[in-house]
């Protein structure tokens, strides 16, 4: 069992705050680490690094266009890699997965909302309001309403998913490890894996999404 807290000098710093600092520490490590050694025919971890960076790159132009997914793939990939790292911790006997709290889920779903939110105003001004009346102008006050419920209900759908998944995830993983050592928990972690890796590409898809849908014209 982990405790709820960690006290460093005396200040209680809560387990997720600190695993999420050590998934930082480790995708920044890792990258001055590639940084320094970096291979024209890239092998091992660099190779992997490059292949899921790619991957989002392609992501990115694809779904909003090439110079905006450009734009956005820093944000989007940083979510990407931090989330999948977070994931795979709680793969670790004795470690915890950061995105298996509430708390750091919603902490990454929030700068999402405001993100997309905040390049839409910027891009279409008051006109940004129309991608919340919908195509008929007479259902135009119903739409308007479906629409900003829908959109505030994102950073929550967010959230959600993802901590629900992993939090499940950890938990199944500890009760096998207690009742069928070895065996069953094996096969978990498989799963585990394919897991942390679609949790993580759906986080950022979802966010691709809606930054797409700020930065195109409303009909």
């Amino acid at each position: 069992m982990h405790e709820e807290f960690i006290w460093l000098d005396f200040i209680p710093v809560p387990h997720f705050v600190s695993y999420a600092f050590l998934a930082s520490f480790i995708l920044i490590g890792t990258a001055l680490v590639l940084r320094g050694g970096m291979a024209l025919v890239p092998r091992g971890v660099q190779n992997f690094v490059e292949v899921l960076a790619e991957a989002m790159l392609n992501l990115a132009q694809e779904t909003i266009g090439e110079d905006w997914g450009r734009t956005f793939f820093p944000f989007i990939a940083t979510l990407f890699m931090f989330i999948l790292v977070s994931n795979f911790m709680g793969l670790i006997p004795g470690f915890i997965s950061p995105t298996g709290n509430i708390n750091m889920t919603a902490a990454m779903a929030l700068p999402v909302f405001i993100l997309y939110q905040a390049v839409g105003i910027k891009l279409h001004g008051f006109s940004y309001i129309k991608h919340f009346m919908g195509p008929v102008i007479f259902l135009a006050p119903l739409m308007l309403v479906v629409e900003v419920l829908s959109h505030m209900a994102r950073p929550l759908t967010l959230s959600v998913r993802l901590f629900g998944n992993m939090f499940a995830k950890h938990t199944l993983l500890g009760v096998l490890a207690v009742m069928v050592p070895m065996v069953v928990p094996s096969l978990v972690l498989g799963l585990g894996v394919l897991v942390s890796f679609v949790q993580a590409f759906v986080f950022a898809l979802l966010t691709t999404l809606y930054l797409a849908g700020s930065v195109e014209e409303a009909h």
